[in-house]
C-alpha cells in the first residue's frame, strides 16, 4: 500500500475499509476466547510482538530499511497510545465487563476523533452531516447494547468493574490521539508496513512489565491452554493485527480521520451479527433499530464525500 493519498485506488480504499470493519468487528469475540487460556498482559504481548516481528521480517526480506530512527520514534508514540493503551485497556476489562458495554465505550472513539482533531475543527464541527452522524451513531450503539447495559447495571458492581469503566473512558481517547498523531506525523522515509510493524512491536513490549508484575508467566500453565485460545490468538495476530491494523494505518494516510473513525460504529454491528450467526443469541426489535441507526449514521458522516463526488 502506498503512503500517499494521490492515486489511492478506490478499490483499495473500499477493501481496506471492509477489512477494518469486518475483522475488527470479530476481534471482540476472539479476545474473549483467547482470554480463556491466556492472561491479559501475556495475550497483548504475544499478539502484538509476534505480529510486529512478522511484519518487520517481511519488510526486511523485501529489502526495506526497517531501522529508520525517525520512523521508530513516531511509531513508538502512536503504537503505545493506540495498541498499548487503547487496545490494552479493552483486553484487560473484557475479563469482567460485558463485551456490549465495552463496545459502547470503544465507540466513543469516533467522537474523540473530532474533538482532538484541532486542525479540522472548523471543517468538521461546521458540517451538520458529520456532527449529526457522530451523535446519532453513538445513540445507535447504545440502543444496540441496551439490554446488556440494563442487565450489567442491575448487578452490584465490583471495584474492578468500576476501575474498568473509568479506564474505558480513557482508552478511546488514547486510541484517537494515537491515530491522529500517526496521521499528522507521516513516516515518509518508510513504508506503511515498516511503520505498523514498529507500532505493533513497541506496543507488545509495553505489555511485558504488566505480565511480570502480575506474575503471569510464573502462574500460567502453558500445557493447559485450550486449542480455542491458541487458534484465537493466531487469528488476532494474522487478521486482527497484521491485516486490519495495517489497513487502518494506511486509511489514516489517504482518507479524512472522521471517515476512518466510522469503524468504531460498524465494528459493534459486525460483532452482533457474528454472535447471532455462531451462537444461540437472538436479536430484538430494539437491536434492529440500533443497527439501522448506526448504518445510517455512517452514511451521514460520509455524505459530504458523496455529494462532493
Amino acid at each position: 500500500m502506498t503512503n500517499s493519498n494521490k492515486g489511492a485506488s478506490p478499490v483499495m480504499v473500499y477493501l481496506a475499509f471492509a477489512i477494518v470493519y469486518i475483522v475488527w468487528g470479530s476481534t471482540y469475540f476472539f479476545i474473549q476466547k483467547a482470554l480463556a487460556g491466556f492472561p491479559p498482559f501475556i495475550l497483548g504481548a504475544l499478539r502484538f510482538s509476534i505480529a510486529g516481528v512478522f511484519m518487520l521480517t517481511w519488510c526486511k526480506i523485501k529489502g526495506e530499511d526497517i531501522f529508520n530512527l525517525k520512523t521508530i520514534k513516531i511509531a513508538t508514540v502512536s503504537g503505545i497510545l493506540m495498541l498499548g493503551l487503547g487496545t490494552g485497556i479493552v483486553i484487560w476489562v473484557e475479563q469482567f465487563i460485558p463485551s456490549g458495554l465495552v463496545a459502547i465505550m470503544v465507540a466513543s472513539a469516533a467522537i474523540w476523533f473530532v474533538v482532538l482533531d484541532k486542525s479540522h475543527w472548523k471543517e468538521n464541527l461546521s458540517n451538520k452531516y458529520i456532527v449529526s452522524g457522530l451523535v446519532i451513531g453513538f445513540l445507535g450503539v447504545i440502543l444496540l447494547f441496551g439490554d446488556q447495559i440494563v442487565q450489567a447495571l442491575d448487578k452490584p458492581q465490583s471495584n474492578l468493574q468500576v476501575v474498568g469503566m473509568v479506564l474505558l473512558v480513557f482508552g478511546p481517547i488514547a486510541w484517537a490521539a494515537g491515530s491522529l498523531y500517526s496521521k499528522y506525523h507521516p513516516t515518509t522515509d518508510s513504508s506503511v508496513s515498516v511503520n505498523t510493524g514498529w507500532q505493533m512491536l513497541m506496543a507488545g513490549l509495553v505489555f511485558l512489565p504488566g505480565a511480570f508484575l502480575k506474575s503471569e508467566f510464573k502462574l500460567l500453565d502453558w500445557g493447559s491452554i485450550p486449542l480455542d485460545a491458541w487458534l484465537s490468538i493466531i487469528y488476532l495476530v494474522l487478521f486482527g493485527s497484521i491485516a486490519a491494523f495495517s489497513a487502518y494505518v494506511w486509511l489514516l494516510k489517504v482518507r479524512p480521520a472522521t471517515q476512518v473513525s466510522t469503524y468504531a460504529y460498524v465494528n459493534p454491528v459486525v460483532a452482533v451479527l457474528l454472535s447471532l450467526t455462531f451462537t444461540s443469541e437472538e436479536i430484538g426489535l430494539t437491536q434492529i433499530i440500533g443497527l439501522v441507526i448506526i448504518l445510517g449514521s455512517v452514511l451521514l458522516i460520509n455524505l459530504p464525500k458523496y455529494k462532493k463526488a
